[in-house]
C-alpha cells in the first residue's frame, strides 16, 4: 500500500529562500513564491520574478441537482474568471466567463483570511478564503445576456478542521523553483439564483472540492486534472482530486489525494491516457491498486486565447467517473455513473 511522509505543520513551503518538497495536511500560514532567494540562474528584478509565478484558485460544488465548476486565475498575461453550472435533471449548461489582458489580481498569499475579486460592468466574482473561521465564501453576481439567464449564488465551504484534512504540498520543478497547492473537501451551503429560480443547497447532501495553486511553472506548461466528489453508495462523502504535472519527483512527493468523511489518504502517482484525444475516455491508473478508474467525457468547453507572446489551450469538461478508489485504510469507494470533471491545460508563457 502506498504511503508518503505527512510533514509537521510550518509557517511556509520555504526555508531560507529554498523552496522545500512535501506535503503536510495543514495550510501554511503564508505562501509568496517571491521569497523565494533566486529561481533563476541570473539575477532577475521582482516585478519579473512576480511575472513568472502563475496562480489560480478552482471549486467544485456538487449535489443531486448541479454540479458546480469555478475557476478564477491569474496567469499574467492574461485573467481568466469563469463558472460553469449544470444541471444534472434536464441536461442544460451555462457558461459564464470573462477573460481579461494583464495580471492584475493578487491571489491569497494566506488563506487564514484574505479576499480576491473580479469586477466588470454585469460581472462579479469574489472569493474570501477565511480559514481562521473556518469557511471558505463563493460570490458570484453575473448579469443576464442574449444567450445566458442572471446568475446570483452565494456558497459556503465548511472548513471546521474536525471534518476537514487538507492536503497541502509543494513540488519542486528544479532545486529553486516549486508549485505549491492546497485542496480540500467539505459540505457547501448556500443559495444559487438562476433567472427565475432559486436553489438552496443543503450541507448535508453537497460537497465541494476547493484547490488553491501557486507557482513557478515551466514555461511551457502542460497538466492533466481529474476530480471527483459526492457520496458513495453507504452515504460516506468522499472527493478525489489527481493530477499529472512536470514536477521532477512525483512517487515520493506529488498532489495527488483522496478523502473519505473528511480524512486525508496520499494517493501514489498515476497514468492518465486518452486514447482519442481528451472527448475519449480517460484511463486513470496506478501501480499500487489504489486508483482504477475510466472517466468519460460528456459535457465539455475550450478556452484557447492566443496572444502571440503567449498561449493557453484549456480544455474542460464534466462526466461520469467509473472504477474504484481505495484509502490507506483500505477502505473501497466504488463509483458508477458518478459525476466529476476533468481538465487538460497547455499554457506557453
Amino acid at each position: 500500500m502506498y504511503t508518503r511522509e505527512i510533514q509537521a505543520p510550518r509557517d511556509s513551503p520555504f526555508e531560507n529562500g529554498i523552496p522545500l518538497a512535501g506535503t503536510w495536511n495543514k495550510a501554511f500560514n503564508r505562501v509568496n513564491l517571491l521569497d523565494v532567494h533566486r529561481p533563476y540562474r541570473w539575477p532577475i528584478p521582482r516585478w519579473l520574478k512576480a511575472y513568472r509565478v502563475k496562480e489560480w484558485e478552482g471549486f467544485s460544488v456538487q449535489d443531486e441537482r448541479f454540479l458546480l465548476e469555478a475557476l478564477l486565475g491569474n496567469f499574467k498575461f492574461s485573467r481568466i474568471a469563469q463558472v460553469f453550472l449544470y444541471n444534472k435533471e434536464n441536461g442544460e449548461k451555462y457558461i459564464f466567463r470573462k477573460i481579461l489582458p494583464g495580471g492584475g489580481w493578487r491571489l491569497p498569499r494566506s488563506l487564514a483570511r484574505d479576499t480576491v475579486e473580479c469586477r466588470w460592468p454585469g460581472f462579479f466574482f469574489r472569493v474570501h478564503t477565511w480559514l481562521n473561521a473556518a469557511s471558505v465564501k463563493l460570490d458570484f453576481d453575473i448579469a443576464a445576456t442574449k444567450k445566458l439567464p442572471a446568475l446570483t449564488a452565494h456558497l459556503s465551504f465548511v472548513m471546521e478542521s474536525r471534518n476537514v484534512t487538507p492536503a497541502v504540498v509543494s513540488l519542486k520543478f528544479n532545486e529553486s523553483r516549486n508549485m505549491y497547492a492546497y485542496k480540500a473537501v467539505a459540505a457547501v451551503r448556500g443559495d444559487i439564483v438562476l433567472g427565475e429560480d432559486h436553489f438552496s443547497l443543503n450541507p448535508a447532501q453537497c460537497t465541494g472540492l476547493f484547490r488553491d495553486y501557486k507557482g513557478f511553472f515551466p514555461y511551457r506548461m502542460r497538466g492533466i486534472y481529474c476530480g471527483g466528489l459526492g457520496f458513495d453508495t453507504e452515504g460516506k462523502r468522499y472527493g478525489f482530486h489527481i493530477a499529472e504535472n512536470q514536477a521532477k519527483e512525483n512517487r515520493r512527493n506529488n498532489e495527488n489525494a483522496l478523502w473519505i468523511d473528511g480524512r486525508f489518504t496520499p494517493l501514489p502517482p498515476v497514468r492518465i491516457t486518452m486514447s482519442d484525444g481528451p472527448e475519449s475516455d480517460w484511463v486513470i491508473q496506478d501501480l499500487e491498486g489504489m486508483v482504477d478508474l475510466v472517466y468519460t467525457p460528456k459535457e465539455s468547453y475550450r478556452v484557447n486565447p492566443n496572444y502571440f507572446v503567449a498561449r493557453t489551450d484549456f480544455y474542460a469538461s464534466i462526466g461520469h467517473y467509473n472504477g474504484i478508489l481505495i484509502n490507506e485504510n483500505e477502505e473501497r469507494i466504488h463509483l458508477k455513473n458518478h459525476w466529476g470533471s476533468g481538465e487538460k491545460l497547455y499554457l506557453r508563457v
